[in-house]
């Protein structure tokens, strides 16, 4: 038997909490349990609360999480959000008189990994306009629907050295990168071209709510009334465009229209709790982590982070690439989410911006971040750590245990975690003590995926042999697996075939 409260106990440890979308109905389970059975429940209770998600709870309660020790992590980010909090400079964003009433008090951090454990400090829940920082989820939903080539023969790739709302264009006549708002006004022109106005929004709403697994989303009418008033700027930006020529031909707009729909797009808003989510799904290539939703392309993810690197920062992108190393997109409410890939996003709050328009704290906690974790996006060549530490990295594992985790996993069919398995150093063809190897697992599983990609991307031998000489193949066979049989049914033979003739 097992108390129901200590599974709710040790699975908040692992940054899993109550509210997981995933859980709904293994924390319904675990709470009748504490109120009928006196909070005991045996281990086939556990396995039928969890249902599909036994794998996520086994795997949060083992420590094979992409942050194994979440409450070490958790005490030492909770100790750099104190230390920020100290730093009061920056003063209120100044353009946008709807912003200069922000509660300069405010400072909010959340976490989200790629496995959905969560972390929040401060004021996580106070509502903020996104402004800017939108502008690297709208991206990523532009080039799903347009592809990159369309895309980038109207806006540039480069950072612009300029302020992000300059009104000068590349040497070709595009804006320089989709990070700027010339860049960003054009982007707007081309989402969704067929829909109106409220139908953009609607549609761009729902995207958000999929980014964020379902978490706030909300717009903020008197920022966006505010930031229509006060538009000369961006009216100007705007004409300059349509004077070079600079929005798609075949896209028919009116130019006030358009630029109503960028303010919305700025005016949408977030809590640090759900802009964390969306800065995971990124972190994750596109896969929201607490609903296992691939809502963005993996290819569009990867030239968002790129352009969030070069340009995510306004003109302090350079230094803060420098220094800090990880994809990041600031936005003049004060709003930063950051990035680090394959393992969290992270969104930060502190309506007190720099020169640059950046969060003064969320710089600070960034470059702090960097300080005590080896995410920098080099700190792979560093010789020694120091007294940094990677919180991917179990403390006392071993090959073995990596090679079980990795055999566990092709048993379940979680290729995202055999992914980081293997590419933390673990031989994708490694065996347990029946010679049996992830190849066997997954065919005898039926989970075609992991097979293909154990064959076609990891190259493992689909005629290797346990030790009572099966292969994959009559695993497959013998568990009327009949899609995995079929496709490891030629290349087997294929093989085998290869080997006879060479003699081995």
């Amino acid at each position: 038997m097992v108390m129901a409260q200590k599974l709710i106990n040790d699975l908040k440890k692992a940054g899993i909490t109550t509210t997981d979308p995933r859980l709904k109905e293994s924390m319904a389970a675990f709470r009748r349990a504490k109120e009928e059975n006196d909070g005991l429940m045996a281990y086939e209770e556990v396995k039928q609360g969890a249902g599909a998600n036994l794998l996520l709870l086994a795997r949060a309660l083992t420590g094979k999480m992409i942050i194994p020790d979440f409450a070490r992590f958790k005490t030492d980010v909770e100790r750099i959000f104190d230390v920020v909090k100290q730093n009061t400079t920056g003063e209120l964003c100044q353009s946008i008189p709807q912003l200069r009433k922000a509660n300069p008090e405010h400072w909010g951090v959340s976490v989200c990994t790629v496995d959905g454990q969560r972390v929040s400090f401060g004021d996580a829940d106070v509502q903020f306009c996104i402004q800017s920082a939108g502008k690297c989820l709208n991206y990523p939903l532009v080039l799903d629907e347009k592809g990159p080539d369309v895309v980038h023969s109207y806006i540039g790739q480069e950072p612009s050295g300029q302020s992000y709302n300059t009104m000068k264009l590349n040497k070709d006549g595009k804006p320089h990168n989709p990070m700027v708002n010339a860049g960003a006004i054009v982007l707007c022109s081309m989402m969704q071209p067929a829909l109106e106005t409220p139908g953009k929004f609607d549609w761009l709403r729902s995207q958000y709510t999929k980014l964020t697994g379902g978490e706030f989303v909300g717009f903020d009418n008197a920022t966006f009334q505010s930031e229509k008033q006060t538009a000369d700027r961006n009216f100007a930006l705007g004409y300059f465009l349509k004077e070079n020529k600079a929005f798609p031909k075949e896209d028919r707009f009116d130019l006030a229209t358009l630029l109503e729909f960028y303010f919305q797009t700025c005016s949408m808003q977030f809590t640090c709790t759900s802009g964390s989510v969306a800065a995971a799904t990124l972190a994750n290539g596109g896969v929201c982590p607490l609903t296992g939703e691939k809502v963005l392309n993996s290819a569009a993810v990867r030239n968002t982070l790129s352009l969030m690197l070069s340009c995510g920062m306004n003109e302090n992108s350079g230094l803060f690439a420098f220094e800090v190393g990880l994809p990041a997109k600031s936005g003049v409410s004060g709003c930063i989410l950051l990035v680090v890939p394959n393992v969290m996003g992270v969104c930060l709050y502190s309506p007190l911006i720099g020169k640059y328009g950046n969060s003064v704290r969320g710089v600070q906690f960034a470059q702090q971040l960097v300080s005590k974790f080896s995410f920098h996006h080099y700190d792979s060549l560093l010789q020694s750590e120091g007294e940094r530490y990677d919180p991917r990295r179990q403390r006392f594992t071993s090959k073995e245990h990596f090679i079980t985790s990795l055999l566990f996993s092709a048993d379940e069919g979680d290729l995202n975690s055999m992914k980081r398995f293997i590419v933390r150093g673990t031989d994708p063809a490694a065996v347990g003590y029946d010679g049996r190897s992830s190849l066997h697992l997954a065919a005898c599983g039926g989970h075609l995926p992991v097979v293909m990609y154990l064959v076609e991307s990891c190259g493992v031998d689909p005629n290797s042999k346990d030790r009572w000489g099966r292969t994959a193949l009559d695993e497959a066979v013998q568990f009327k697996q009949e899609k995995v049989a079929e496709y490891l049914a030629p290349i087997t033979e294929s093989n085998a075939e290869t080997d006879e003739a060479n003699g081995t």
